[in-house]
């Protein structure tokens, strides 16, 4: 009838209103909780800060012992290809109190992550404390203490010079003089072809022709570090050559 209000119809039901996005639903990230429960974060920085430690123990002794440098390389090369084995390690096997197991076989109550996560906590507290007092100590203390080592003396250049001398004529005749001569020449002529080998002109040398001045003297003259002299010897048809070369700061033959 007009005027009359209508029955309540049935109650509506409450339908939940669903939120997209993030505000209403949690995101779960299974990868990172396996990595977290699997310890897998704490054994990558405990790596790290033991590989540390490892390699400046390893830099003393290197440069105590003068170890080759293929060494320090090879020892480089180990801790870094550690790291990803300790990382997979820590992926696929859990600490159980019977021992290691895989982490697949090892139900989640019966895992035992929790504590050994605790553990792995003490153990990094404990070497990053070592690391910051080695790392103090080394910066603050040994590195005034310690001398630091003798720079090398660098080896004195090498005077590459060298002077021919005019060869003896000792045969019987002394009718080699001429022979004498041409061989102290073809030799300064082979001589200069040798890259920064100093060769001391033929007439500079040849002025010290038939003198038996102190080689010494003739080297500190003519400005060579070293002396080639010899002699000519005729007999019959043989003909014998004798060279030697001279040390012109001590008078002491090389060769």
């Amino acid at each position: 009838m007009a005027g009359e209000t209508p029955p309540p119809g049935p109650p509506h039901p409450h339908v939940p209103t669903t939120h997209s996005g993030g505000h209403g639903l949690p995101i779960k990230l299974p990868f990172l909780e396996q990595i977290k429960r699997r310890n897998v974060g704490r054994v990558a920085i405990l790596y790290l800060v033991v590989g540390y430690l490892v390699l400046e123990t390893f830099g003393v002794f290197f440069h105590l012992l003068a170890m080759p440098e293929w060494m320090g390389r090879a020892m480089v090369v180990l801790v870094a290809l550690g790291f990803p084995v300790a990382l997979l390690f820590a992926w696929a096997y859990d600490i159980t109190p019977e021992g290691i197991k895989p982490t697949a076989e090892v139900s989640p109550a019966q895992s035992v992550a929790k504590h050994t996560g605790r553990r792995l906590d003490r153990a990094i507290i404990v070497m990053l404390a070592v690391a910051l007092i080695y790392f103090v100590v080394d910066k603050f203390w040994l590195s005034k203490r310690v001398p630091a080592p003798a720079a090398t003396v660098a080896a004195p250049a090498v005077d590459k010079s060298i002077a021919v001398l005019p060869f003896v004529d000792m045969s019987e005749r002394r009718d080699q003089e001429y022979f004498a001569d041409g061989m102290a020449e073809e030799i300064i002529n082979l001589l200069v072809t040798i890259p920064d080998l100093k060769v001391i002109g033929r007439t500079s040398s040849f002025q010290f022709k038939n003198k038996t001045d102190d080689l010494r003297k003739i080297g500190a003259a003519l400005g060579a570090s070293y002396i080639v002299e010899g002699s000519v010897r005729r007999s019959g048809d043989h003909i014998r050559v004798t060279a030697q070369l001279i040390g012109a700061r001590d008078g002491a033959h090389r060769w």
